[in-house]
């Protein structure tokens, strides 16, 4: 056993094993899409996936170190020219710099073809939203039933019934969503359906998390409201709206945040 044999393995192990936490993290749902679903991969769920890539992080940039160190001459040999001499900016050096900065800029820039990962990335968010759905609020999960029903305007004592009446156990108005989910093998999602009110005609006050990913037409699907006419209403008062745009995008190419796209929405109605 060498020191540098030890190294080099372990440096190549922890990458090897930083890919693979690499790409799970990279298609795991947003993280309060992901508690509230109680999203699993492996039987881990995001946090522990997210707790693996941090440690092994670590691990690989330790070796990465060590191995830098004990291999330093071969590195320096890498830099010089055919003289032997010195001289950092070669032709290879120069050609691994220009791709690092060309990663660096694109991503910054949110330029092509780079730009098209976080674009995929967020289609693979958009698309757990909607397969799993979302919390009302950030980290739902961890309220109390009793101030859950307060944020969202449910009545506790209500809610209470609804889910003893469909059998669910440990319900109280001091547990926790996640607690009552855990107890009855459910997610807090699924509790939440149990519960929550049906819903009516006309956009509410609180749209809930998630707004600049849902189109026009689901949101105006979802309150009872024609997506052509709030489209055409929304044109009155100079905003351009498609009704398969996302209410970001449309936020966005009208200089507008979601929110103030959905005050005005609101004012239409």
């Amino acid at each position: 056993m060498t020191l540098r044999k030890t190294t080099s393995l372990t440096t190549l192990i922890s990458f090897i094993l930083l890919l693979v936490t690499s790409v799970i993290l990279y298609v795991t749902p947003q993280g309060k899409i992901a508690f509230w679903a109680s999203w699993k991969m492996g039987g881990l769920g995001k946090e522990q996936w997210g707790a693996l890539h941090t440690n092994l992080g670590f691990l690989f940039l330790i070796a990465g170190v060590v191995h830098t160190v004990l291999n330093w001459k071969p590195i320096v040999a890498y830099l010089k020219n055919k003289a032997a001499e010195l001289k950092v900016f070669t032709v290879d050096f120069n050609l691994a710099l220009g791709i690092s900065l060309f990663i660096v800029v694109f991503t910054l820039f949110e330029l092509p073809p780079i730009v098209g990962v976080q674009r995929f990335n967020e289609n693979l968010k958009t698309a757990a939203a909607k397969k799993y759905g979302e919390p009302p609020y950030g980290h739902a999960e961890v309220s109390p039933l009793q101030m859950f029903c307060k944020r969202v305007g449910i009545d506790a004592a209500d809610a209470t019934r609804k889910l003893e009446a469909a059998g669910l156990k440990e319900v109280s108005e001091k547990a926790t969503l996640a607690d009552i989910a855990k107890a009855n093998g459910k997610t807090p999602q699924e509790v939440y359906d149990l519960i929550k009110p049906e819903p009516t005609a006309g956009l509410p006050e609180n749209p809930g998390s998630g707004l600049g990913r849902r189109t026009l037409a689901e949101l105006c699907a979802t309150y009872g409201q024609d997506a052509g006419a709030m489209a055409a209403k929304l044109k009155e008062i100079q905003i351009e709206a498609g009704m398969e745009e996302t209410m970001k995008e449309i936020a966005d190419k009208n200089d507008l945040d979601p929110h103030a796209l959905y005050e005005a929405m609101l004012q239409l109605q």
